[in-house]
């Protein structure tokens, strides 16, 4: 039986994009193929990130006793976790919204693929102060659709003007949702907001990420 790398398992809301405020069971791997300037959770990407090995219908059941119907999958990296697809396809299959969080340098076609309920995928770009650019898969864009979210976090105004290009190059606003988030404290969300004004970015999303202003910017488990 396969046990999957479990860093940690909560329920809190979510943070950021289309079910930001709502209720949520997590679900969060250790691993990751990137290694982001800002990453907020380089502590579950470590080689030696402690995790419980969790087999899947173990984390079905957390799941269920938690009573929550939103799953956010997050990590680490979800999707280039052995055996995720099945684990996607036994909790979708159990009456739960699920949404991945994906890092946009992993495949996603096999999780958008799932029948007949598929979860909500939310894929990041990686814009360059994150360093990790060059390793954006933009064939996973051909797979999205309007029940899923492209994300880019921004930590300067060159961010802001490649996530613009990228906007338009891929004509998201009319693929699927877009939001704008701020590399927490490197960037002000009202020079964001003046930047969408002048580029009339219509159909763009800016976003905080409310379990950092709810909580300590560094605590887990929420």
């Amino acid at each position: 039986m396969h046990k999957y790398n479990i860093a940690e398992t909560f329920s809190s809301i979510n943070g950021e994009g289309t079910k930001a405020g709502q209720l949520a069971f997590f679900i969060r791997f250790t691993g990751c193929n990137l290694n982001c300037s800002y990453c907020d959770t380089k502590w579950a990407n470590e080689k030696n990130a402690p995790f419980v090995p969790m087999a899947a219908d173990e984390i079905l059941g957390a799941a269920v006793k938690s009573g929550i119907r939103n799953i956010t999958v997050t990590g680490g990296e979800p999707l280039i976790q052995q055996e995720i697809i099945p684990l996607l396809k036994l909790l979708c299959r159990n009456n739960f919204s699920v949404e991945i969080e994906t890092n946009g340098a992993a495949d996603i076609s096999e999780a958008a693929k799932i029948f007949p309920d598929r979860p909500s995928i939310t894929l990041d770009y990686k814009l360059p102060s994150s360093g990790m650019e060059k390793f954006m898969l933009m064939e996973n864009y051909k797979f999205l659709d309007k029940k899923d979210t492209v994300k880019f976090v921004s930590g300067s105004i060159t961010d802001l003007e490649r996530a613009a290009e990228i906007i338009s190059e891929y004509d998201l606003t009319e693929r699927c949702h877009v939001y704008l988030s701020p590399v927490f404290g490197k960037i002000a969300p009202e020079d964001m907001v003046d930047f969408m004004l002048r580029k009339k970015m219509n159909g763009v999303n800016l976003q905080l990420q409310l379990h950092k202003i709810i909580w300590d910017p560094d605590k887990r488990g929420v």
